[in-house]
């Protein structure tokens, strides 16, 4: 017997797929132009070493997010047309897969929901003038209202943000081309402030800011090969949607932050204190805008949250777990704790970042093809997860100091653990049989 969220799994046919710039592409590079990604790059990273050395970090960090962390499952989304909840059932199990990616995933959005809202609070309430510091009354006033209104329509009527949110893309991409035209004749003058240079550090922070950043995406790579016709679809979407769009994304803002830190040294390391040193009515406008380019990435989180517990979770209403769900985003959002993006990212990775090492494992292990859900649990994923979790976390474990360095990128480190751990446990005979499942087959 099948679990419901398998038995009733439909794939998507080959007619209602299209083509890689049509879907993956856009999808993906919107997710890369959200502000969130790039808020707080600089501070660990081009404040500490050269522009160049950065951007390079940017190139192989795309790179990584490509070829380890999406393909695979993405490839398996094309193969099969089931989104991650239902090929995530073969290195996890039928009952494990409830837990992992299912809850999991769902709970991870409500996070990523509190700093949407968190973001987008901030930048309305700069762009207005008013006080922005968390916790004040217009924050939270501000919080609760946009993240109530937004949970509201993930939950009821994404289709018309999905409808809207490819234009909205462009808004935060001429923003960007905007702040770094103002910017970019500092440039040539921006030096590593004396003392604090530290090139590996910025080197591995970029890469573990990047992929922490996108880990959960690369996963959700199975639910986007689920549109792609064929494999040249899943590798120039990906490709263009996330190595290209990663160098963009990532690389205007740094160079953003470079140029205005060569005309003033004093400046915060946040791209919104460059926003802010441009001053004027055009800095108002852009938080303004910044703020609207948030809306998509708001309700997205809050309707994958919501599908992701009404999936497992059918006995309770989808919007009652979505608004549930959205309520403890928005306490994040308003006490700060949504702040911390950089800790985010890396909690992300390192819980995700073993889940996709052990997918690709199983994926290699089975042929290059989806095997079908495994009974059970597959004790061969979760360890591989619980193993690669730990080493994920590796940042916020109280190590010797002169070992800390070193630690980083953790959540490249927990995808390369959850790899081999689960190759060698498979190898043992801890995966389960393979379940049948009439409707894949036949598809």
């Amino acid at each position: 017997m099948l679990p419901d969220y398998l038995a009733k799994a439909v794939p998507n046919p080959a007619g209602k797929r299209g083509p890689w710039y049509a879907n993956t592409a856009p999808s993906y590079a919107g997710i890369f132009l959200w502000v969130a990604f790039y808020k707080a790059m600089a501070g660990g990273t081009l404040a500490h070493a050269s522009l160049a050395l950065c951007l390079d970090a940017l190139v192989i960090a795309g790179v990584l997010c490509y070829a380890l962390y999406y393909l695979v499952p993405a490839m398996l989304g094309m193969q099969t047309g089931y989104p991650l909840y239902v090929v995530g059932s073969s290195t996890f199990g039928t009952a494990g897969g409830y837990v992992m990616p299912g809850l999991l995933m769902g709970l991870l959005q409500i996070g990523w929901f509190a700093v949407a809202t968190f973001v987008a609070t901030d930048f309305i309430l700069k762009g207005i003038g008013m006080n922005s510091g968390p916790g004040t009354m217009p924050f939270i006033v501000t919080g609760v209202i946009w993240g109530l209104v937004l949970s509201w329509v993930g939950a009821k009527g994404i289709q018309y943000v999905a409808k809207i949110a490819t234009f909205l893309n462009f808004i935060p991409l001429l923003m960007l081309v905007i702040v770094a035209f103002q910017t970019v004749g500092g440039v040539g003058k921006y030096q590593v402030p004396a003392g604090q240079e530290n090139s590996y550090g910025a080197f591995t922070t970029v890469i573990a800011i990047v992929i922490g950043f996108f880990a959960t995406a690369g996963a959700a790579g199975a639910d986007f090969g689920t549109n792609a016709r064929n494999e040249k679809d899943v590798k120039w979407g990906g490709f263009v949607g996330i190595t290209l769009a990663v160098l963009i994304a990532g690389g205007l803002p740094l160079i953003s932050v470079a140029g205005a830190h060569g005309t003033n040294p004093a400046l915060g390391w946040d791209y919104a204190d460059v926003i802010v040193g441009i001053g004027g009515p055009i800095a108002s406008v852009m938080f303004i805008l910044f703020a609207v380019a948030s809306v998509p990435p708001t309700c997205f989180c809050a309707f994958i949250a919501g599908n992701s517990f009404n999936t497992m979770i059918p006995s309770v209403p989808r919007v009652a777990s979505t608004m549930a769900g959205a309520a403890v985003g928005i306490v994040l959002a308003v006490t700060g704790v949504a702040a911390n993006l950089i800790s985010f990212f890396t909690i992300v990775g390192a819980s995700f970042g073993p889940i996709c090492g052990a997918m690709a494992a199983d994926y290699m292990l089975s042929g290059r093809r989806w095997s079908g859900p495994r009974e059970g649990v597959n004790f061969a994923g979760y360890g591989a997860w619980a193993i690669g979790f730990v080493v994920g976390i590796l940042p916020f474990l109280p190590l010797p100091e002169n070992i800390k360095p070193y630690a980083e990128p953790a959540v490249l480190y927990s995808f390369v653990v959850g790899f081999v751990v689960y190759m060698v446990l498979a190898k043992a005979g801890l995966q389960p049989k393979v379940v049948a499942m009439p409707k894949a087959q036949a598809a």
